[in-house]
């Protein structure tokens, strides 16, 4: 499954065609499904542009989303950036009127076994984010199931991503029946050569403004739809 992440923390000063608003959010998801997309991940954002976990600004991004394209999955985060305090990130999931299919769960942040705990009890696909071995570690302590597992490289060095990406797969616990399924991405400079590896390794991926502003020939990506298009392209499904 090839993932659309549009938007992110990014903003219009770092790319004219970020989607900000749910509109935009519906037609890049509309967009990117088109061309093949599996599912779409996106950052809600408030009047004044900020992200927001608030069960108004969220249930208007889902519902603009499901709207434009019916069936699409679509997924939302739950960064610590985004409501620092993990009591009140558990209240926004306990709030929400309108739920994505799927949540991501940083797991190396204070809270988010409580997190993904409240997604859990709502019904929602809780995604656990894996940005370091630490971080595989804290998930493997969970007393809740994730529904799908995220292995994030943040290095841009393309080099150490993908060493980052092979400790972290050879860190997680050995794969049984029921194991939920792997997500393997990078950002910046990295993020091709581990969309790469995903292939390989057939692996989920995903791709979009969120991850990088470049085609994998590192020429400026116009759009959400032309990183997707080239993702494709590059084999992922």
């Amino acid at each position: 499954m090839l993932k659309a992440c549009l938007n992110g923390a990014r903003g219009r000063d770092e790319h004219p065609a970020v989607p900000v608003t749910p509109a935009e959010l519906a037609a890049d998801a509309a967009r990117c499904a088109g061309l093949g997309a599996g599912a779409v991940h996106v950052h809600p954002r408030d009047a004044d542009g900020r992200e927001s976990l608030h069960p108004l600004v969220v249930a208007a991004a889902l519902d603009a989303i499901r709207a434009a394209r019916p069936g699409l999955p679509v997924g939302v985060s739950t960064g610590a950036w985004i409501e620092a305090q993990p009591a009140a990130r558990v209240a926004a999931v306990r709030a929400w009127t309108v739920l994505p299919d799927f949540a991501s769960v940083n797991a190396h942040e204070p809270g988010a076994e409580a997190v993904a705990t409240a997604l859990h009890e709502r019904g929602v696909l809780a995604e656990a984010g894996l940005w370091t071995v630490d971080a595989v570690g804290a998930y493997a302590r969970w007393r809740v199931p994730a529904g799908r597992i995220l292995i994030e490289c943040m290095a841009e060095d393309r080099a150490v991503a993908l060493a980052d990406a092979a400790a972290m797969l050879a860190a997680l616990p050995s794969p049984a029946a029921g194991s939920p399924p792997v997500l393997l991405h990078a950002e910046g400079p990295a993020t091709w050569p581990v969309l790469a590896e995903a292939v390989r390794r057939g692996l989920h991926s995903r791709v979009g403004l969120e991850d990088t502003l470049s085609l994998p020939d590192g020429s400026p990506a116009p759009d959400n739809a032309a990183l997707v298009a080239a993702a494709l392209a590059a084999g992922a499904r």
